[in-house]
This record gives C-alpha cells, sequence and structure tokens, in this order.
C-alpha cells in the first residue's frame, strides 16, 4: 500500500454540508471543539436555513457550518473552503461558489441518485461538470451504505440508522486532519447516556468513519496543521451568545446585585435567554415573557427593584422595545439590552448576519431619547462587552445597548476563561444619605442620578415616563424639559471618559488608507488589512466598539490619512453617523447586505480599487 500523502498547512478552512436533518451543525461543533482543545486557533461560522424543515433534498434546505482553524491567529471561518464535506447533491450546488479553487470534495456517493438530483434541480447525471468543477479533487464515500453496514446488527429501523451518518462522516474528517477523538465520545456517552444504544451506535460509526479513512489512505490525503502558540491560561470553545450570558454573570457578581433577564425568544437571540435560564445555581433569574415588550418591562421593573437587568432581542424585537426603552431613558434607570443583530426588514432573513439595527439604535424612539451603544467584534469579546455593559449601566444610570450580531452569536472560537480579579470593578450608584437625597439630583463629573430601590428606608420616590424636576416631582415647566433633555445627552456623552481611545492597526502616525469598521466585521476587516500591508501597501485600520459616544480621538485619528473607507454589513448606516458626528471628512464606503460575513478577498479588491484611485 502506498504511503499516505501529508499536506501540512498553516490553515485549513472546512465547510460540513448536507440537509437540514443530516446533523451538520452537530459534526461541525464537535469538531471546532476537538479542533479547539487540539490546540488549534478556530473561527467558526454555522449557516443554516429560516425554514424549520425546508423540503428534503433541495437547495433551500441545505444547512452549513464552517471553520477555519490554524497554528497562527485566524480571525474569519474562511473566505472559500479547502474541504467541502456534501451529503447530497443539494450541498454541492449550494456550496460551490464557496469551495476554492483546487478544493477536496468528500461526498455522499449513495446519495447521488437521479431522484436527489432532480430534488437539487440538476439538468444533467453529471453535477461537478455541470457546476465547473471537474478541476476539484473528489473523493466519493458510500456513507449512507457504510453507516448501514456498520449497525446491520443493532437491529435500529432504518430512519434512526440515516440519524448516524454525520458521525461517519465525522470520522472520517477526524481522521484526514488528525483530530483526537476522545472529546467527541465524551461527548456521544454524556449526552446519550440514558440511552445506550444510541451510544453503542454513534461510537461504532464513528469509528466506522475514521476507520475508512486509514484503509483508504491510498487515495485520501491528510492534513497536518499544528497547534497554535497561545498565551498560557485556561480555554475553552465560546460562542457570542453564550460568551455575552456569562458577561452578565461575571457582572452581577462582581457588582454584587441580582442578575435578572427578561426577554421573549426571537433568533438569533434566544440563546442569552437559554443560557442565562440554566444558571439558577448563581441565583439568575430568568422570566421568558409573552411578547417584547413585556420582556423589557420585567426588566425595567427589576432595575427600578435594584437588580441588574438585563433584556435580549434581535432587530423586529428591538422595535416593539422602543417605547419601553425611552421609559428606561426618562426614569434614568440602568438596563442593557442586548441585539443580535439578523437580516431585515420585518421577518426578513431570521437566520442570517446583519449590521442594519444601528440607525434604529441610535434613534428609534420616540423625543430626544439618548442611549449608550457599543458592539462587540469577535465571539469571546461578547463577555467583555457585555461585562462592560453593565459596569457602565450601573455605574452612570443609563440604558446601554450592546449590539452583536448573528454571526458573532452563533459563531465560536477559543477564550481564555479570566479570573475575576483580572476584570474591571463595578460600582453601583447606589444611594447612601437619606437626608440629602433627591430623585435626580446628579454627581456633578457624571451627571448621574443615585439609585434607590424599594426597601431603602427613607429614600421613596417618584418614578415613571413624565417629566420630573430635581425632586421627583411632575414638572411641565418648559424650562425644565430643555434642561433634561439636554443633560440626558451630555449624561450619555461623558461615557467617554470610561472608553479607551481609538487605536489604529498598522501605521498610528498616518498613511494612504484608512479602512474604517464596527461591531462583527472586525475579523474580515483586520485580516485584509493585514494581507494588504504584507504586500506593501499603505493601509491601516480603526475598528470601532464605542458608538455612542464615539472615542474622544476620533476626529483626531481620521485626520492622519489621505482616504477613509468605512465598511459594513449595510447600506452605509455608520458611514451616515460618521458623517454627521464627525464632519470634514470624504468617507467612501463598501457595503454588503446579503445575510453574509464579508470575505477578506472582496474587501482587499474594493480597498486596492481604492488605492488605484
Amino acid at each position: 500500500m502506498k504511503d499516505t500523502k501529508v499536506i501540512e498547512l498553516e490553515e485549513v478552512s472546512i465547510r460540513f454540508s448536507g440537509d437540514s436533518g443530516d446533523g451538520m451543525q452537530l459534526t461541525g461543533t464537535l469538531f471546532s471543539d476537538a479542533t479547539a482543545l487540539f490546540g488549534n486557533d478556530i473561527s467558526t461560522f454555522p449557516d443554516y436555513p429560516s425554514e424549520i424543515r425546508a423540503p428534503q433534498g433541495t437547495v433551500g434546505g441545505v444547512s452549513g457550518f464552517q471553520v477555519q482553524f490554524g497554528h497562527k491567529e485566524v480571525n474569519t471561518p474562511g473566505d472559500d473552503a479547502h474541504v467541502l464535506i456534501a451529503m447530497n447533491p443539494a450541498a454541492v450546488k449550494a456550496n460551490a461558489r464557496f469551495i476554492r479553487p483546487g478544493g477536496t470534495i468528500i461526498y455522499d456517493v449513495d446519495s447521488f441518485s437521479q431522484k436527489n438530483l432532480d430534488k437539487a434541480k440538476f439538468s444533467t447525471q453529471d453535477p461537478f461538470a455541470e457546476l465547473n468543477l471537474e478541476d476539484y479533487e473528489k473523493i466519493p464515500v458510500p456513507i449512507t451504505s457504510l453507516t448501514r453496514e456498520s449497525l446491520k446488527d443493532f437491529g435500529m429501523d432504518n430512519k434512526s440508522v440515516l440519524r448516524s451518518k454525520n458521525m461517519f462522516a465525522l470520522g472520517f474528517i477526524c481522521w484526514m486532519f488528525g483530530r483526537p477523538m476522545d472529546y467527541i465520545e465524551n461527548f456521544i456517552k454524556t449526552k446519550f447516556a440514558k440511552k445506550p444504544v444510541v451510544v453503542e451506535s454513534n461510537l461504532k460509526v464513528l469509528h466506522s468513519g475514521y476507520n475508512y479513512g486509514m484503509n483508504m489512505q491510498h487515495m485520501t490525503p491528510r492534513y497536518l496543521v499544528d497547534a497554535a502558540a497561545i498565551e498560557n491560561g485556561t480555554y475553552r470553545n465560546i460562542n457570542g451568545n453564550q460568551a455575552t450570558a456569562w458577561g452578565f454573570l461575571a457582572a452581577a457578581e462582581k457588582a454584587g446585585r441580582n442578575l435578572f433577564l427578561g426577554s421573549y425568544p426571537i433568533t438569533p437571540a434566544t440563546d442569552v435567554l437559554t443560557a442565562l435560564a440554566a444558571r439558577r445555581d448563581l441565583g439568575v433569574k430568568t422570566f421568558q415573557a409573552e411578547d417584547e415588550i413585556a420582556g423589557i418591562c420585567t426588566a425595567i421593573g427589576a432595575a427600578f427593584a435594584g437588580d441588574l437587568a438585563v433584556t435580549s432581542t434581535s432587530g423586529p424585537g428591538l422595535a416593539l422595545k422602543s417605547e419601553a426603552l425611552g421609559l428606561s431613558v426618562m426614569a434614568e434607570l440602568p438596563l442593557v439590552v442586548v441585539n443580535v443583530q439578523r437580516g431585515g426588514p420585518s421577518t426578513g432573513l431570521p437566520t442570517k448576519t446583519e449590521q442594519s439595527d444601528l440607525l434604529q439604535t441610535l434613534y428609534g424612539r420616540n423625543g430626544e431619547s439618548p442611549v449608550v451603544v457599543i458592539a462587540a467584534s469577535t465571539p469571546s469579546d461578547c463577555f467583555y462587552y457585555a461585562y462592560l455593559a453593565c459596569k457602565i449601566a450601573l455605574e452612570r444610570m443609563v440604558p446601554v445597548v450592546l449590539l452583536t450580531d448573528g454571526f458573532l452569536g452563533n459563531g465560536s472560537e477559543p477564550w481564555r476563561i479570566p479570573a475575576m480579579s483580572e476584570l474591571p470593578e463595578i460600582k453601583p450608584r447606589i444611594a447612601k444619605d437619606s437626608s440629602s437625597f433627591k430623585a435626580y439630583k446628579r454627581d456633578a463629573e457624571t451627571l448621574a442620578r443615585e439609585w434607590a430601590f424599594p426597601g431603602m428606608a427613607g429614600f421613596q420616590h417618584r418614578i415613571g415616563g413624565l417629566e420630573k424636576n430635581v425632586e421627583g416631582a411632575v414638572s411641565h415647566d418648559p424650562e425644565n424639559h430643555q434642561e433634561n433633555c439636554a443633560i440626558r445627552e451630555e449624561k450619555v456623552q461623558k461615557v467617554v471618559g470610561m472608553l479607551p481611545e481609538l487605536e489604529v492597526f498598522g501605521d498610528e502616525d498616518g498613511g494612504d488608507v484608512l479602512v474604517v469598521s464596527w461591531g462583527g466585521t472586525y475579523g474580515h476587516t483586520v485580516s485584509a488589512v493585514r494581507e494588504l500591508r504584507k504586500d506593501g501597501k499603505n493601509v491601516s485600520l480603526a475598528h470601532f466598539n464605542f458608538i455612542k459616544p464615539l472615542p474622544a480621538n476620533t476626529r483626531e485619528v481620521f485626520s492622519k490619512y489621505k482616504k477613509i473607507v468605512v465598511c459594513e454589513l449595510n447600506l452605509g448606516q455608520f458611514v451616515a453617523y460618521l458623517r454627521d458626528r464627525v464632519p470634514g471628512f470624504e468617507y467612501h464606503q463598501v457595503n454588503k447586505l446579503k445575510g453574509l460575513p464579508f470575505t477578506v478577498t472582496e474587501l482587499k479588491e474594493n480597498i486596492e480599487k481604492l488605492l488605484e484611485d
């Protein structure tokens, strides 16, 4: 037998794809977790349809999961996959444009029947030629029939047998990329501990896939991707929604307050609710409300009662919460709203990513209704920005909106778990002196009022949506209203004193082009700028996590560059905000609105064109 061909790579991207019922999300997640434990840096991108169950075998029902891993810093799931695992013809058709030239396609040859070709709307019996994929390495694997063979003695019905196909594919890929299977085996044993037959059948198929790779090594290459050099510490693979939930847990402990989450389930934010609902052991109170309005109103009630109050949602839900968010502005209560952005408008693209809720977040309320707006940039740093959102809300008595998105919320990467001692202090502005207490008496420096809640003797006061004077009495005085509107805006702007200055990746002293991005586009923009700089291009990056207020040195940074290009997943919302808040510069734009993140390639092409112009 010929030796296995071993290909050493700096980084590699794999895309698992199949029908919605083929278990591709679980397969990708287990492979990613095993890869993270192996020591590689990773970035993942789950991509699935919004229909609960699209017609089986159709392109519309294809579910995918892409992971890129390497032995150096990995910031994106990869533009195109080195390897595609396709469980049916529809998966090949849906993902043909996501495979890099000369890549490898591993496919379940058993599923390439005429019936399935028809479902995927192929017009010929050669789907690879029809899609111009002749020059790709194609590895036909009889996944379905070998799964049946592995389980022939288990007495399982056909439907149950076919549910295990993904484990065969996972075992095969683990062999191809030298992934240890200990973690996957332990997961199966724990997950299905009460179903011994399920445990035994999945383990049998998993090892059958691995052994198939060993037996076919004369025709199947193996890939070597060494572990990454990373900072010492305890790591785990974490997605953005889970990191957000844990940031709230850490903030509640640090602030010495109980955590309350009032929310209504909505894709792709629901996992924040479910992650916190599981932590009653830490004193968390979660309330699954009957609608979005009830979710935020219960959170406002909890804030009034002295809890660290949070509500989670996505774009359509934020629209419904707008009136109550205005109430929290008027009452000046500490509240954190998480918006995991998705494609819109209306129901839009509920399982796809987008950044088009920015203007709604900034301006989508009646009256002058300012809130602090911050945005996370990677799945793991959702923890830090959730923590920081709570710190700002509690110390400055102001509502804070944290923007993440579907790409961050569902995507994952390794995260070094911090010690609580590493996190900054949180000092809520709890009222202490009842003799001098006035409901809207303010700190001279921050303009924040004191926080008094039921049960604190001597601190009784009126609160609500009507305008108040400094004593807390309802006021219709026109001068008082104008003064309070100005104070509420200035209070938000004074939060800039808590924020770091804007940093530049690249040439801090200036250059030809400054790329500007915000939120979840960070991984792709920093990768594009890094590659352009390796090519000798004078390009730098300024990435924003703080939207309102903007970092204090924003104008100073912008003034050092000949051209500024703003890259965002909308039609130009942040650039419109910059034109308003930081005028005097010509802002170029790169916009994408396809429910997909940027690719590094398309960013580089746009920036290079700007350099040539």
